[in-house]
């Protein structure tokens, strides 16, 4: 069985020694939150929100079960299993250490904040801030390019096997975990696990792409010229000439796109309307734009 390969699918390029240690830093921190947030919110509120850590909730409170137990059980099984299965298309060898660090490390900060006092005894607290920590943390985890393991690995294992797509996997596995926790807990700590699941999900985002949305539009104008030069000049940002088509015509139309940020927005619709109030218009977000005039992050 051959698991590190060379893979150009999976190439990493070379980001330096300070950048890659940079990565296990927020891993380890990462994993630190989110083993933090599930024992002053999600343990003693019973919000069993999809993954191994929700598993851990379940037993917990069926079984009396230590979760940090379990999801060492879990996980690391699960981690050797992908190894085996999955072999080279598992990941490239730095992902592969930072997976196998966050499966352990999650589970270890699990134990050692395991006497946390409780943040709340409300559900809906509970489910709010222990998504908001939760994603946070996982935001941090994905940032430093690595996993904690769990469902994600055991969807990709049962992605290799049914061909479904692994966000569907993964989403079946949380599913089921919910399910499971309205049965064995009751109807309403599920319908709260949901709530924290999609809090989780726009705090991954977050971490992720930040607060700062650039907007990207689209311009198809009679005025092509007059219209680039405004945006050239008066908003001072960057034009580019798209040549596209018409489905209806057949015929050749120029469109333009531009991003600006979200305090530019309002002068650019004015300026779109005061040229050419016809002109076809439409803006989008734009996250995680790199370049002259906009941020750039790791």
């Amino acid at each position: 069985m051959q698991v590190f390969g060379k893979r150009d699918k999976h190439a990493v390029p070379n980001r330096g020694k300070t950048a890659m240690l940079l990565d296990y830093v927020w891993v380890i921190f990462g994993s630190f939150v989110v083993g933090l947030s599930f024992n002053a919110f999600m343990l003693p509120t019973h919000i069993a929100s999809g993954g191994v850590a929700g598993i851990g909730i379940v037993l917990h409170w069926t079984l009396g079960w230590e979760p940090s137990y379990v999801l060492w059980a879990i996980n690391l099984p699960v981690f050797f299993l992908g190894l085996f299965v999955l072999g080279r298309s598992f990941g490239y060898l730095d992902y592969t250490m930072k997976t196998l660090l966050g499966s352990v490390m999650l589970p270890f900060f699990i134990f050692v904040t395991a006497n946390v006092p409780a943040a709340t005894g409300s559900s809906l607290l509970g489910a709010l801030f222990g998504g908001v920590g939760t994603g946070v943390g996982l935001g941090l985890v994905f940032r430093g390019r690595g996993s904690t393991g769990g469902t994600a690995l055991a969807g990709q294992i049962i992605q290799k096997f049914s061909g479904i797509s692994l966000g569907f996997c993964v989403s079946l596995l949380d599913t089921m975990i919910v399910l499971t926790s309205a049965f064995f807990m009751s109807l309403e700590a599920a319908l709260y696990a949901l709530i924290s699941i999609y809090i989780t999900a726009k705090m991954i985002d977050v971490v992720q792409l930040g607060f700062n949305t650039e907007k990207m539009a689209l311009i198809i104008s009679e005025k092509e010229d007059e219209m680039r030069q405004g945006i050239l000049e008066e908003i001072d940002r960057g034009v580019t000439r798209i040549i596209s088509q018409g489905g209806y015509t057949g015929d050749d139309r120029p469109m333009l796109m531009t991003v600006v940020s979200q305090s530019e927005l309002t002068h650019l619709k004015q300026l779109v309307r005061s040229i050419d109030s016809d002109a076809f218009f439409i803006i989008t977000n734009a996250t995680e734009v790199f370049g002259k005039g906009f941020y750039t992050r790791s």
